[in-house]
């Protein structure tokens, strides 16, 4: 019974990660046929700014939605604020990328790295990006308030949904229109706008029972729920950081060839590692419920069975990886430059080598979150995300090169797991005396 309901819940949310990731795949697919590896270089650098908009939008908007269903359970009158205060603060703070986006996308880019050659091809792109800023950030906010107001099938529909219009009018925008690289960014800015409608649909149903009511915005109320989202916000802020390490040190190495080479890898990578995101969010609820009911054996049983499902589809990724890696960066190579051929195939093959431990790592962190230890989940999480995973490429890089960049992450997930274990001694240790100081 509990691997049925555990599949019940896994299930659909390695699906919604699964689409959030195609999307992506999918944009460094069109712009590789429309602006070669350069476009793959200009999509890359932007990245980080995905990931900045998407952390701050997730802290707040899955942190409020936290909030929301707490001062539910406590039957408080002020629950509605949470969604009207996620909504101002949200817009509030999209208007700096909105601000950058209308006087000074150049600079932006720049800043990531880019050369004259990169900004004649990225700068609309960048420039479209930033001015959607509010529609990427305030989708987590519907998307978070829906699932937790009762209806996860319609934040899933809503999270495939946009995906889908992602994937479909990146072609149209960027082939039949011939809007090249604009039309890539142009998709990827209104697919958040019908994730924003689909939920739309909960808001206005009668099973709704979120209620915008105007009143004063409180940065009290924004603090009490970003600590709430603050593991959302580290899970989106690492592949920023990540990124913008690993583009600076290719970009100081090689060059641009070098970042879209990172380009196809990173992407691919993301499909993994989506997966196994999956698996640990799905679990959460059911190990949050076992938790609370004190049931140890069913705790052991989600995570090991969680644990187990997550480590086989990261050995057979791993081998598909191996095995496939020229034609998979073939798909991503429309110049059939041999020079991004070699560094990419190189660069997934030993990336992938850190899967079977990235799985083991993140169900395990999100498995701690819902039992409750929420500190060793956070420090499970910056360490792969951010602060490993930067050490080890600064530092390997200087001793291996390039190749040194490809190994940081699997450098850095088994530091993460090795962590882990740590983790789990202290706290038998801990359980030991105080099983000893009791018996005295």
């Amino acid at each position: 019974m509990t691997e049925k309901k555990l599949r019940k819940y896994l299930i659909p949310n390695i699906f919604a990660m699964i689409g959030i990731s195609c999307y992506i795949l999918a944009d460094t697919f069109f712009v590789s046929r429309a602006a070669g590896t350069d476009g793959i270089t200009a999509l890359n650098l932007a990245l980080p700014i995905y990931g900045i908009m998407f952390a701050i939008g997730s802290m707040i908007g899955t942190g409020s939605a936290t909030r929301y269903s707490l001062s539910r359970i406590m039957s408080r009158k002020d629950t509605n604020k949470f969604f009207f205060n996620s909504i101002f603060w949200t817009l509030l703070i999209s208007l700096v990328f909105v601000m950058l986006g209308i006087f000074c996308p150049e600079f932006v880019l720049r800043l990531m790295g880019a050369d004259e050659r990169i900004l004649s091809v990225g700068l609309s792109y960048i420039r479209i990006v930033l001015l959607f800023a509010p529609f990427f950030m305030l989708n987590y906010t519907f998307t978070a308030f829906t699932r937790n107001d009762g209806a996860p099938g319609t934040a899933m529909a809503a999270t495939l949904s946009s995906s889908m219009f992602n994937i479909i009018f990146d072609y149209i925008f960027m082939f039949p229109m011939g809007m090249g690289i604009t039309g890539a960014a142009l998709a990827t800015g209104v697919s958040p706008i019908v994730s924003m409608l689909v939920c739309m649909t909960h808001f206005l149903s009668e099973k709704n029972n979120i209620r915008f009511i105007k009143c004063l915005p409180s940065l009290r109320v924004l603090a009490l729920s970003c600590s709430l989202g603050v593991v959302g916000f580290i899970g989106e802020i690492s592949s920023a950081v990540t990124s913008m390490a690993f583009n600076f040190i290719l970009l100081d190495i090689v060059g641009n060839i070098a970042v879209a080479a990172y380009g196809a890898v990173a992407n691919v990578a993301l499909v993994g590692i989506a997966i196994f995101n999956g698996i640990s969010q799905g679990l959460q609820p059911m190990a949050s419920e076992a938790e609370g009911a004190g049931d140890e054996d069913a705790k052991k049983h989600i995570q090991s069975n969680s644990l187990f499902i997550g480590i086989v589809i990261s050995v057979l990724l791993t081998a598909a990886l191996w095995i496939w890696a020229e034609q998979i960066v073939g798909v991503f190579n429309s110049e059939k430059s041999r020079k991004m051929s070699d560094l990419a195939v190189t660069g997934l093959r030993l990336y992938s080598i850190g899967f079977p431990l990235a799985a083991w790592n993140i169900v395990k962190s999100g498995f701690l979150s819902a039992s409750g230890r929420a500190k060793e989940s956070f420090t499970i999480s910056v360490s792969r995300g951010i602060a490993a995973i930067v050490l080890f490429a600064f530092a390997l890089s200087r001793i291996f090169g390039i190749y040194g960049v490809w190994l940081a992450f699997p450098a850095a997930e088994l530091f993460t797991f090795i962590l882990t274990f740590i983790y789990k001694k202290d706290r038998l240790n801990f359980s030991s005396e105080s099983v000893t100081n009791n018996e005295k």
